[in-house]
């Protein structure tokens, strides 16, 4: 296709765009020129991207132009405009869209092309329903009023519905879209500053001895502070288990030269006070781990009762809690029940996308790690660099170790504003009626949990025995199809055997959404199926 220079180093296809610009040529032939192509602009195709202008010149030999100064200055502005497209912190907003531009040399085409039609995502098993176009529409109010309830601007995908990460609100992901910042400038300082001090809302705290850490990782970097600025080597830590996760933790210990006892319980049950009271008299531990929920097994631990049992036997054993899959959907009340460290992670119950590894650690806890005898054996996971930045940010002053990811900030910055809406105990009755619903509708079907005791059964997720014979490679393909994920067994004793079912967050708490009855309507649909054939 023929092209035209409109610069020393643009060139643009004739006739690609759905826009047109006005074209300042130099000297009477560029005039000329001009407007010649103006006069046959009707009949030349619209094929391309509607952010080119449309060039409306004839094919001929390559020539010189210029846009006009303030027409070219205007066009380049577009590019550093940093307002959202919607509005931010706003608790469960499910249906954006943004407009086109008003600039005033942008002029859209007289065309109603029959072939494109504005397309919104209904979110029922990935498929999409057509809206009418935007002509067509008479009473915006009543149409906005008529949308389906689950509507999203999120490209059409099945519904994650697995221990984590889980789905996000539209307005978390749109958070990611910030424009690039310094990491020392004043405006991320003081979001990240409104970050630290919503954590300690969530993690019920209002210590000022207290230290909350937001760092670029995983919920497993939380295993890594824990290992390395709580206990030394030669150390000794009891991991109260009921799962795989107590399985990794101990091993992280381990890493660090410190000595893990694993005090372990039957699959779907956890350790009872008696067996930890004896195992805490037996040694001097520093510190004793509890795993809030395990996601390989759907336990959820009693910390409150473990916490006083751990103070009146063993007063100098740190309490520590792996909330990566509880913090935000379950009850973890850290200056009430005496909890030293807590670990979370962003993509779970929290909302925000994965990336960042959130601790709160006690005024104890941090006395114990400026009282240790050796460096820590990390240098990214140290508190001794992590902890001056940290309280600067709080204290809204720049400081800096090493870069954070100020996207992500801003992201777990807008989950936090959404979690905080509610007071958290109406966000936890609300997991807690969800997740007993969930699981009565799984034993109507007749399937059975690997936390068989009430008492022992998370509330964000749920682990699921599959009927006899059958195995998650055979069943979860058909749930795709039906537009869920799930997730396989992780236990490794028996990983082959159940399903892993994940209901916290957006999903649960947006009453716009229906997610979790899709999911459950899909469990029982897909195993009828599969066991048909």
């Amino acid at each position: 296709m023929a092209a035209q220079r409109i610069s020393p180093w643009i060139r643009v296809p004739i006739g690609v765009a759905h826009y047109h610009w006005t074209i300042y040529g130099t000297g009477p032939a560029a005039h000329h020129r001009n407007t010649r192509s103006r006069q046959s602009q009707s009949s030349l195709p619209n094929l391309a991207a509607p952010h080119l202008a449309r060039l409306l010149l004839r094919p001929t030999p390559l020539l010189s132009f210029k846009l006009a100064p303030k027409e070219r200055l205007s066009l380049i502005s577009r590019h550093f405009n940093s307002h959202a497209h919607v509005p931010l912190n706003t608790p469960f907003s499910i249906e954006r869209q943004s407009s086109p531009s008003d600039d005033i040399e942008w002029e859209p085409l007289n065309k109603k092309p029959q072939e494109i039609k504005q397309r919104t995502q209904k979110r029922t098993f990935g498929t999409q329903t057509e809206a009418p176009p935007a002509e067509e529409k008479k009473d915006e109010s009543k149409e906005e009023a008529q949308k389906p309830a689950n509507m999203s601007s999120q490209a059409p995908h099945p519904a994650l519905l697995i221990p984590g990460p889980i789905e996000f609100d539209d307005a978390v992901l749109q958070s990611m879209s910030h424009y690039s910042e310094p990491h020392t400038g004043m405006p991320f300082v003081n979001t990240f500053s409104e970050v630290l001090t919503m954590l300690r809302k969530v993690f019920q705290t209002s210590s000022p001895d207290s230290q909350p850490f937001v760092i670029s990782g995983s919920g497993t970097l939380g295993w890594d502070q824990v290992a390395v600025n709580l206990v030394e080597p030669g150390d000794d830590v009891l991991v109260l288990h009921t799962g795989y996760f107590a399985d990794s933790f101990a091993d992280c210990f381990e890493t660090y030269g410190v000595h893990a006892t694993q005090l372990k319980a039957p699959i779907g049950d956890r350790p009872q006070h008696d067996e930890i009271e004896k195992a805490l008299k037996e040694k001097d531990y520093k510190l004793i781990s509890i795993t809030h929920t395990d996601t390989s097994t759907g336990v959820l631990s009693e910390i409150e009762s473990v916490s006083k049992l751990v103070h009146r036997v063993s007063p100098n054993t740190l309490i520590v809690v792996d909330g990566v899959c509880s913090i935000g959907c379950e009850d973890l009340q850290f200056d009430a029940w005496g909890v030293d460290c807590a670990i979370t992670a962003s993509q779970k119950a929290l909302g925000c996308p994965a990336g960042l590894s959130i601790v709160m650690a006690s005024g104890r806890a941090i006395q114990r790690f400026q009282s240790r005898k050796t460096r820590p054996a990390s240098y990214f996971a140290s508190w001794k660099n992590w902890m001056p930045v940290m309280q600067n940010y709080e204290a809204k002053k720049p400081s800096y170790f090493a870069t954070p990811s100020p996207q992500l900030i801003h992201a777990l910055h807008t989950a936090l504003t959404q979690l905080l809406s509610l007071p958290l105990a109406e966000r936890f009755r609300i997991h807690r009626e969800t997740s007993q619903r969930v699981k009565k509708t799984i034993s109507d079907m007749g399937l059975k949990q690997l936390a068989s005791k009430p008492e022992n059964q998370a509330n964000g997720m749920t682990a699921i025995y599959l009927p006899e014979g059958l195995t998650p490679p055979e069943i979860l393909p058909t749930l795709l199809k039906k537009g869920v994920i799930f997730a396989g067994g992780l236990h490794k004793e028996i990983a082959t055997r159940y399903l892993r079912f994940g209901h916290m967050g957006v999903s649960v708490m947006d009453p716009k959404r229906d997610d979790i009855d899709r999911a459950l309507k899909a469990l029982r649909e897909g195993l009828q199926e599969v066991q048909k054939t």
